[in-house]
């Protein structure tokens, strides 16, 4: 199967069927990073996952982990450990923060990198925040930043992009 090249001037994708083996997902390349077109692209279960020095590759792996919430356990050592800790759980409070720091981990398929959430990606998903589309999970100890991730919230349905 081919890699699809996505036309500049509408928003349509190939079926999400169509993603290549190798590199595995793999379904088109191309397009840009507009609210409208990430929109579309994740009603499919499409997202954008590229390096600085790459085109714009589109993915749509399968299996794709899906969280039912109402199928989630707490473990008795889990839930002792969140009534213990001193950790503070907050959302949508630093967005901005929590894309630049898992931006600022290499990717483990490219150890040396910078980083692989380029600086055109950041600004595209803090479009969607400014939309209402994306939103953020921050956890902090006292008051820094330790871990957190965001991701696109569609209906019932939240896709979440990486942990810092």
């Amino acid at each position: 199967m081919p890699v699809y090249q996505l036309d500049p001037d509408n928003y349509w994708f190939p079926p999400v069927s169509e993603a290549i083996d190798d590199p595995q997902g793999l379904l088109a390349v191309g397009g840009d990073l507009s609210i409208a077109r990430l929109l579309h692209a994740y009603q499919q279960g499409i997202f954008p996952w590229f390096s600085e020095q790459d085109p714009i590759l589109w993915w749509a792996p399968s299996p794709r982990m899906v969280v039912e919430p109402n199928q989630v356990h707490i473990s008795k050592s889990m839930a002792k450990f969140i009534r213990k800790t001193p950790l503070v759980v907050t959302f949508d409070h630093a967005f901005e923060r929590v894309v630049k720091a898992c931006g600022s981990i290499p990717r483990a398929d490219q150890p040396s990198a910078d980083g692989w959430i380029t600086t055109d990606m950041q600004s595209a998903y803090t479009q969607l925040y400014q939309g209402g589309y994306a939103h953020s999970v921050e956890v902090w100890d006292g008051g820094e930043l330790v871990g957190g991730l965001y991701g696109i919230a569609l209906g019932n349905i939240f896709f979440r992009r990486i942990n810092v």
